[in-house]
This record gives structure tokens, C-alpha cells and sequence, in this order.
């Protein structure tokens, strides 16, 4: 657990997620600890609690971060999301009775409806505590997109988390329309755009001086590598292009279990020479490779928000994303980025095109995507906001 100003003075939030670093990955989460440790500036002390099933191995705390980490029983996959937050729930009331006996707790904060909303409507209902749930992809009822008994009692279990809940705080309009759009009934919720440090995540001066100018010029891609970040429309794009900029590059951060896929289609696609795979990168080497790119590309078929897209935009780089995601609502197609339809190979091609040979289109769009960041991204403005959310909670 995480201590901040002191028991005496400041407000206390318990924060409940399976998304956090950890010894085993120290990026993973990161959306959630790096706001964690802005609050603090807001007068928020907060006691972290990070949770994985146990048939996933035993995480532990990093160096840097202190969370404690539980682990509770599930049944392996989908199917054992209804139930986890009750078993959940179990494993942690004494953990927090004891804590809140210590350091009484204001309000807790939970990561995704289930298991954690669940496990934390439990807990307000037992502790008295109010409660706030996070909403960060577009499965905002944990159906997995699918139909059927199991997924109708997932989202019925959803459906009175968000009802119980004192907000429900969606990272995009795009989260809170398909929560208003789904749930029985009206329930009280928050838009809440995820921030960027714009210290760590900068434009280079030397490129900006440049205008954006690089050679050769690079595509940056960073996202888990499954079908769901279309991954492979950029290397069907990076074959369309290849007569015409023979010198293209692109850089891929991320793992996942679409790796082995995605690099034989390159092959198959007679572009492997022209990507490279890195795998799982530091925050510092993430933000050092988009200040190095020309132009990063994310074509998500399902994304909440995206930080990566934000992060990009703070280093000063145009970003292409798709329209019906989360994404659209910050992105003014021409001016602070550029937006494609899902899965449309031929925009794709075109917006690449187009932003690849003008070095001072790049540059100007780059800028005005720097400027939305400052004036409304930054972790200062999204912590802002989460403190006024957990005090209006514990009213």
C-alpha cells in the first residue's frame, strides 16, 4: 500500500485493479498509477490494491510503485467473470476492514466493472464506503461481444455494479453512450479523458526544427499485438506503398499472442526487411520512439480511448486513429491528426501518403497536437478532475 500526505490530513482513496505495474510487466497499468501519483498533488492519499486470479502467476510490487497485490479464485476465461467479484470480495474484506481501521477510507475506486466494481459494490455495501468505477474499453457491459446465457449474465452482474456505483467515469463519450444506450437504468456517470505527462512525452527540437522531417521515414505502431489493434492493415499498407517509398520504415511496440502471425504475414507480404518488432518497451523508450517517428498509426477496431494516441500527440507527432472510437471525439481531422474508417486499407494508404510527403503538414499538425494536449490532456487535468469526482462520491 501507497502512502501519501499522511492519515491526518489527507483523502483517502482505496484503488481496486487488475491493471497496474508490477514486477512482471512495469508498464502494464500504467494509465492508472501515473494519475495515482499526480493526485497526490490534489491533497489524495491512495492505497493501491492490485488483483490477478490465481491461475495467473503471483505478481509483486516494483521498486518505484507500492501496490499490494491479492490474488482471488476464478474459473479460467470469460465464462468465471460473473462470479469473480463475489469471490473476489471474500479474499479482500479483512485486508480492507483492517486498512480502512488504520487509515479510514473516503471512497473506493475500482478498475472495470468485473471483477473489481463488483468486488467493490460489496465492499461499499458492508463498509459504508462510496464507491466510483472506471470504465476503459468499449465492452462497457462485459458481453466479450458475444450473445448467450453467459455474456446476458455478465451483463446483468455490469448492469448493478454501474447502478450502485456513487459514478461511473468512461474515458470517452464513446464509453458513456454505450453505457447510457445499455443500462436498465440511468445511472450517474463522468467523462474522464485519460492524461499524458507532457514532461516525459516531448517533441525533440532537433526533429521539430527539422519540420518533422526524418530519414528514413518511420510508421510507430504501440498496442498489444492481437486483431483487435489492426496491426495488419499497416503492413498491408506498408506493401502498397513499398514502389513508391522503397525506404519506409516501421517500429512495433508491444507483445501479445498475435506476434508469430503478424510477423509471417510480413514475410508473406515481402515487407519483413522494413519492421521491426521490439516487444515490450520502457515508458522513456516508448516516448524516445515516438519523438523519432514520422507518423504513428494505431487503425483499432475497438479502443476506448487509446493513451498511446494522446502520448503521441504530446511528442509533437500526427496520429492516425479510426472514427467510431474513442479517439474521434479528440482528433479534428486535417488540424491535430488524422482519421480512417475501420479496417479501410485504402484510407490508410492515402492518409500515409499524404502526411509522408510534407514534412511541414506533419509539423503543423504535429504542433496542434501538442497544444490539445497541453490545453486539456495532461495527467494535472485528468487527476483534477478525479479528486473533484471522489470528494462529490464521499459527500
Amino acid at each position: 500500500m501507497s502512502a501519501g500526505r499522511g492519515v491526518d490530513s489527507a483523502f483517502h482513496v482505496l484503488t481496486i485493479t487488475p491493471f497496474f505495474p508490477s514486477d512482471q510487466n512495469e508498464v502494464s497499468g500504467c494509465f492508472v498509477a501515473e494519475p495515482i501519483e499526480q493526485l497526490k498533488q490534489f491533497g489524495v492519499d491512495s492505497s493501491v490494491i492490485g488483483v490477478s486470479p490465481i491461475y495467473r502467476p503471483r505478481r509483486r510490487p516494483t521498486a518505484s510503485l507500492a501496490a499490494d497485490w491479492a490474488r482471488y479464485p476464478q474459473i479460467p476465461g470469460n465464462f468465471g467473470l460473473a462470479t469473480a467479484g463475489g469471490l473476489l470480495y471474500a479474499r479482500l474484506l479483512r485486508k480492507v476492514q483492517k486498512l480502512h481501521h488504520s487509515h479510514p477510507i473516503d471512497v473506493i475506486h475500482a478498475h472495470a466493472a468485473l471483477p473489481c466494481g463488483r468486488a467493490a459494490a460489496l465492499l461499499s455495501r458492508r463498509l459504508q464506503i462510496p464507491f466510483v468505477v472506471t470504465l476503459h474499453g468499449l465492452d462497457v457491459f462485459n458481453t466479450c461481444f458475444h450473445q448467450g446465457v453467459a455474456a446476458a449474465w455478465r451483463r446483468k452482474v455490469s448492469g448493478n455494479v454501474y447502478r450502485a456505483a456513487a459514478n461511473v467515469i468512461c474515458v470517452s463519450g464513446k464509453v458513456q453512450q454505450i453505457l447510457k444506450s445499455g443500462a436498465p437504468v440511468e445511472v450517474r456517470s463522468t467523462v474522464v479523458y485519460n492524461g499524458v505527462n507532457p514532461a516525459l512525452f516531448a517533441p525533440n527540437p532537433a526533429v521539430a526544427a527539422d519540420l518533422g522531417g526524418i530519414q528514413p521515414p518511420e510508421i510507430l505502431s504501440v498496442g498489444m499485438l492481437h486483431r483487435g489493434k489492426g496491426h495488419e492493415l499497416i503492413l498491408r499498407v506498408l506493401a502498397r506503398l513499398r514502389p513508391t517509398l522503397p525506404d519506409l520504415r516501421c517500429r512495433i511496440i508491444g507483445e501479445g499472442p498475435d506476434g508469430a502471425l503478424l510477423q509471417g504475414l510480413a514475410e508473406e507480404l515481402g515487407v519483413r526487411s522494413q519492421v521491426e518488432f521490439v516487444g515490450r518497451q520502457t515508458r522513456p523508450e516508448v516516448a524516445a520512439a515516438m519523438r523519432r517517428c514520422s507518423v504513428f498509426v494505431l487503425p483499432s477496431r475497438n479502443e476506448g480511448l487509446g493513451c498511446v494516441y494522446l502520448e503521441a500527440m504530446s511528442c509533437g507527432k500526427p496520429v492516425i486513429g479510426c472514427r467510431s472510437q474513442g479517439i474521434e471525439e479528440l482528433i479534428d481531422h486535417g488540424g491535430n491528426g488524422w482519421l480512417i474508417s475501420v479496417d479501410d486499407l485504402e484510407e490508410l494508404v492515402a492518409g500515409l501518403s499524404v502526411l509522408l510527403a510534407s514534412a511541414e503538414l506533419r509539423a503543423r499538425i504535429g504542433e496542434a497536437a501538442r497544444q490539445t494536449i497541453l490545453e486539456k490532456l495532461t495527467l494535472a487535468h485528468q487527476a483534477e478532475l478525479l479528486e473533484r469526482i471522489y470528494r462529490q462520491a464521499a459527500a
